[in-house]
């Protein structure tokens, strides 16, 4: 796992998966498969993470994610929960409509975890400030 250090720049703390902080927001992006092993190491990171920073949210970036199997989709509910229990709420961006597709088909709910899809769009459920360079502003979710 990584954590941005002095000025944003990101700093190993271990395992491979890296995770900037924005203001009181854990970023994280999942890049191409996650072995089980290291989706279980980036769900203790994050909880000490959130426990040590006091961060309030987590945004899961998961659009490099071509599959999540039943123990991923598993994973990122207690992730969510246990970012619940810490304090902070967690949002997943980025899933690709088969990603979609195939968790309704293995039956996952994912209960606690809020999906938004965009980043910008999840800060704004998390209730932080945006930032754009874009005209018109980030894009909104229909109800």
């Amino acid at each position: 796992m990584w954590v941005s250090g002095e000025r944003g720049v990101p700093r190993p703390v271990s395992g491979h998966v890296p995770v900037l902080r924005l203001g009181d927001v854990l970023l994280v992006t999942l890049q191409g498969d996650l072995h089980d092993s290291t989706a279980q190491q980036l769900q203790q990171d994050l909880s000490e993470t959130i426990a040590n920073s006091g961060a309030t949210g987590v945004v899961i970036d998961i659009s490099g994610v071509e599959i999540v199997d039943s123990f991923l989709g598993r994973v990122l509910a207690e992730i969510a929960a246990q970012s619940e229990l810490l304090a902070a709420r967690t949002v997943v961006v980025g899933m690709r409509p088969a990603v979609a597709i195939t968790l309704v088909e293995l039956g996952l709910t994912l209960p606690g975890l809020r999906t938004a899809l965009s980043t910008e769009v999840a800060m704004e459920l998390l209730g932080q400030p945006v930032r754009t360079s874009r005209s018109g502003g980030p894009r909104r979710e229909r109800p």
